[in-house]
């Protein structure tokens, strides 16, 4: 077995990132609170959108948390939700003691679906609910059909927060990913397109919103000369010592996102001729992916075990697609609607080596190792 094993998608340093920490070390600014989480937020402000703005927080989850809670979510209310997403994206649903409905995906860029989404709503209407917010997720850095789900979210009058998590660096229509809901989410986790090691950002509209969620984020303080509480508050703002890591992760961004689109094109060209297999690509020009993992489908189950299996033996990460929250034994008792693509996909779907870090010769060994398998 080869001794460097390949990873999906490993933390990927630019080199400046040392500066900013030994600055924030000089000046002792080792804390939730400092000059570089200003900083870090002005300048995912001027990356995203002027008009927006922006709360460095200590994870994705965190920032979800807060925004669902910033839309009024509260115990027993309804939330519609991606269904084939990472559990971060469901889990603070249950903080709040909602209840997650789940809504399948569509096949050209397997987010969520807008005619089941739109057929949930009616069901739930029906029954007399109004569903409080529709959480939609870019799996994958591939954006979802943002203006047909904004329509129905219109239609209906039910907000959206968007989970960007994994798509910081793609656009729909030519605007940012995170930018389109109500309130956006970022991850900046290990193993995302930049890091802070561990961190994530909710992106509001209002000065007003960007206030309430920091003022929820520091353990919700009055503004006293003493610790006054009249509300549940959070410690989830981020350090000072990850937005410095964040600084200087932001400066070699366009470089992450230009070698990410290059590792594509590399499985592109790779599977051009190996009909067996499905990369998922963007549907057309208005979609730009941020290709944080690039994806196949094979033809079945056994296949994809079989491949995965076969790179291990190359020292080789890859990785089922996510498990659909609808078929998580946690979430057994809660409503889904929609087909069985999530299931397929799941079943037959393989995440394969992305990272901006990859050299010539771990594209070499992932080539030779795909060919000995499919030839």
């Amino acid at each position: 077995m080869n001794s460097k094993r390949i990873l999906l998608s490993p933390p990927h340093m630019g080199g400046t990132e040392s500066t900013y920490l030994a600055q924030a070390f000089q000046d002792n600014w080792i804390a939730p609170a400092g000059p570089h989480i200003d900083l870090f937020e002005n300048r995912l402000v001027d990356f995203l959108d002027k008009n927006c703005q922006v709360v460095a927080l200590n994870s994705g989850t965190a920032a979800i948390h807060l925004g669902l809670q910033l839309l009024g979510v509260q115990s027993g209310d309804e939330v519609l939700c991606q269904s084939l997403t990472f559990i971060a994206s469901v889990n603070p649903i249950l903080y709040l003691g909602a209840k997650p409905v789940f809504v399948g995906s569509e096949k050209d860029t397997w987010n969520i679906c807008p005619l089941a989404l739109e057929k949930a709503i009616l069901n739930r209407l029906e029954k007399g609910v109004q569903p409080k917010a529709i959480i939609v997720v870019h799996l994958y850095g591939m954006p979802a059909k943002m203006n047909e789900i904004i329509t129905i979210s219109k239609k209906y009058n039910i907000p959206i927060l968007e989970d960007a998590a994994e798509a910081f660096g793609s656009s729909y229509d030519g605007k940012p990913c995170g930018t389109f809901g109500d309130f956006g989410v970022l991850s900046f986790n290990g193993n995302k397109i930049i890091t802070t090691s561990g961190g994530g950002a909710l992106i509001c509209h209002s000065d007003s919103n960007k206030k309430k969620a920091v003022f929820l984020a520091t353990q919700a303080k009055e503004d006293a000369v003493h610790y006054e509480h009249t509300q549940v508050g959070y410690n989830y703002r981020m350090s000072n010592i990850s937005a410095s890591i964040g600084l200087g992760q932001l400066e070699v961004l366009q470089n992450h996102l230009q070698l990410r689109k290059q590792n594509h094109a590399f499985y592109q060209q790779l599977f051009n001729t190996i009909s067996e297999v499905a990369l998922h690509q963007e549907p057309n020009e208005n979609f730009i992916s941020n290709h944080w993992l690039n994806v196949i489908q094979l033809s079945s189950f056994e296949q994809r075990e079989s491949l995965r299996l076969h790179l291990e033996k190359y020292n080789i990460e890859s990785r089922p697609v996510w498990k659909p929250m609808h078929l998580q034994p946690l979430f057994q008792d809660y409503l889904y609607f929609g087909d069985d693509l999530a299931d397929k996909l799941f079943d037959n779907g393989l995440c394969l080596p992305s990272g901006s870090s990859l050299l010539e010769e771990d594209l070499k060994r992932i080539k030779e190792a795909l060919l000995s398998f499919f030839n």
